[in-house]
Parts: C-alpha cells; sequence; structure tokens
C-alpha cells in the first residue's frame, strides 16, 4: 500500500466522520423537548459504545471462553473438534513447575516494581523539591520516560553485557567490577537474581512518572499546613512522615496502582533483554509464547484471562480512590 492510498483511506475516515457526526446533530437538533436531550445523548454515545463492544468485550469474552479449550480450539468444526477440556488449562497454570516459575517471577516484578518506583519517585521529588535547579534534575529523571521500554531494554543490555574477565568489556557495570580487580559477572544469565536486574529498568523508566505525579502534588500542598507544623516544631523526617505523605495519599495510591497495571503487563522488557530464557519468563510474556510460538491457544487464552482477573481489582480499587477525591 502505497502512502498515497493510505492518505485516500484517512481522508476518507475522516470525512465518514463528519459525516456521521453532522447527521446525528441534523437529527437531533430538531428534539427540543427533554427526551429529545436524551436521544441526542443517546446518538453520540452510542457509537462509542459500539466500539467498545466490538473491540474490546467481544474479543475479552470470546478469549475466557476459548481459555475452556485445548491447543486445537476451532470454534466453527463442533464439538468433536474443539476439542473442550474445562478447567485443564487453569490446573496446568498452578501446576506445572515452569508456569509456577512464571508466576513467582510475576509476583516479584508487581511487588517490588511499584514500591521501588514510588519510593525513588517520591524521595526524589522531595529532595528537589524548590531547590534552585529544581527544573534540571526532574528533567534528567523523567528523560527515560520519553524511551520505549524496548529502547530502555537495548540501552540496559549494553550495561549488563557480559564478557569473560580477560576479555574487553563493553558492559558498563563489568567494565567497572574489572576495573577494581572483581571477576565479571552474567547479570542477565544467573538466576534468580537477574530477575531482579530486569527489575532495575522499568523502576528506571516507571520512578520519573512517579516523580513528576507527586511533585505536583506536593506542591499542591497548602503552605500555611507546612508552616504550622514547623511552628510545632515538627521538621524534617516528621514533616515528611506526618504532613507530606497524608496530604499527597491519594496521589500515591494512583502512582502505585498504575505502575502495578503497567507491571502486571510488561512484556517488552523480557522479550528485548532475555528473551523469556534464563528463568526470567512472566505472565505477559508466557502468554505471547503459548499463543504465538508454541500455538496452545487455550493456555495462552488461560493466561490472558488470568492477567485480566489480576488487573480488575487493582482497576475498581483506583476507580474508586478517585471516585472518593472528587467527593471531597
Amino acid at each position: 500500500m502505497t502512502s498515497t492510498d493510505k492518505l485516500i483511506q484517512m481522508a476518507i475516515a475522516v470525512a465518514l466522520f463528519f459525516a456521521v457526526t453532522g447527521a446525528i446533530l441534523l437529527l437531533t437538533t430538531r428534539l427540543r423537548s427533554r427526551s429529545g436531550e436524551r436521544v441526542q445523548a443517546a446518538a453520540f454515545i452510542a457509537p462509542s459504545l459500539l466500539l467498545i463492544a466490538i473491540g474490546l468485550l467481544y474479543p475479552a469474552l470470546r478469549t475466557i471462553y476459548q481459555s475452556f479449550f485445548g491447543s486445537s480450539y476451532e470454534p466453527l468444526v463442533g464439538a468433536d473438534g474443539a476439542n473442550f477440556v474445562g478447567l485443564d488449562n487453569y490446573r496446568r497454570i498452578f501446576t506445572s513447575e515452569d508456569l509456577l516459575q512464571v508466576l513467582q517471577n510475576t509476583a516479584i516484578w508487581v511487588v517490588l516494581t511499584p514500591i521501588l518506583a514510588t519510593g525513588f519517585g517520591l524521595i526524589y521529588a522531595v529532595l528537589v523539591d524548590r531547590t534552585r535547579f529544581e527544573k534540571f534534575a526532574k528533567a534528567l529523571i523523567f528523560l527515560p520516560m520519553a524511551i520505549s521500554l524496548v529502547g530502555a531494554s537495548i540501552i540496559w543490555k549494553f550495561v549488563y553485557d557480559y564478557k569473560a574477565s580477560e576479555q574487553g568489556q563493553l558492559g558498563v557495570l563489568n567494565g567497572l567490577l574489572k576495573a577494581v580487580g572483581l571477576d565479571t559477572y552474567r547479570f542477565l544469565l544467573t538466576e534468580p537474581w537477574n530477575t531482579f536486574f530486569l527489575i532495575v529498568i522499568i523502576v528506571w523508566v516507571q520512578a520519573g512518572f512517579a516523580m513528576t505525579i507527586l511533585s505536583a502534588a506536593i506542591k499542591a500542598i497548602p503552605d500555611d499546613i507546612v508552616e504550622a507544623a514547623k511552628l510545632d516544631g515538627v521538621n524534617g523526617l516528621k514533616l515528611f512522615r506526618y504532613i507530606t505523605v497524608p496530604s499527597i495519599r491519594p496521589s500515591l495510591i494512583v502512582v502505585l496502582t498504575t505502575i502495578s497495571i503497567t507491571t502486571l503487563k510488561v512484556f517488552d522488557i523480557v522479550r528485548t533483554a532475555t528473551g523469556g530464557q534464563f528463568g526470567t519468563s512472566v505472565l505477559a510474556y508466557e502468554f505471547y509464547v503459548q499463543s504465538f510460538r508454541s500455538f496452545d491457544f487455550g493456555l495462552g487464552a488461560a493466561l490472558a484471562t488470568l492477567i485480566f482477573i489480576l488487573v480488575l481489582p487493582i482497576v475498581v480499587y483506583n476507580i474508586r480512590q478517585m471516585r472518593r477525591l472528587e467527593a471531597r
């Protein structure tokens, strides 16, 4: 497809959008009553709901349905060819030794990443708040957010690169180890520590996001509260513990939950840095492997459903917290 064809398709899509919007406005503006306003609202909402149903709801329900079938799942060949296996795919997830390690790795990622990224972001935001070099310092830690996770993984692959001690070192860390007279280390190959070295990559990226949100929350704390606390003799760590943290609690929850959701879906880092080898695979990567390499579509769908089940409570909790914040 040439660039001209793409431009024509884009122009047709834009024209179609304006045509549909204009038709809805033309039909609904003639209805001046309250019921007419409801019809107008429904007319604008209906296309969005239809797209959500087609692009999100239907694939989700189909994936859940597919998770109850084996690797030879074919919905059009009848009951015999469909290979219905019930809950066997889920049983495999929680009994297979390899998949149990995947679950363990995912749990480590989900526990450590939000805590470390949020912790570093919060400490950094507090330390540089209202300093002379605040803008430069914030830009410095925010820069990794501008890099894709694939790009960040490639950068850190060079940092972790391994060669034998007697050889010249390309990796930054092994270069430092050799410079101080220590043996080089297989950062991405040695289990189970390679999982923690991969977590460093996403923490490096997400710390900038945490710092940005929390810095804005810190600046929103009323000055009179801080001054009153200082007059009462509250300074340093006590000011941070009893004033700063409680005041930015809603923002902390948003940051923690958002990074948790991102971590549950992590794929890029594992795929780029280790290819899921050496005991580093996680749920999102294992879903890809089972579905598009092993062609075990039933198990892949079960893994995708499990990710959805794990993400859902975090999303619900986040929405509830945001509603409470808006109600204040």
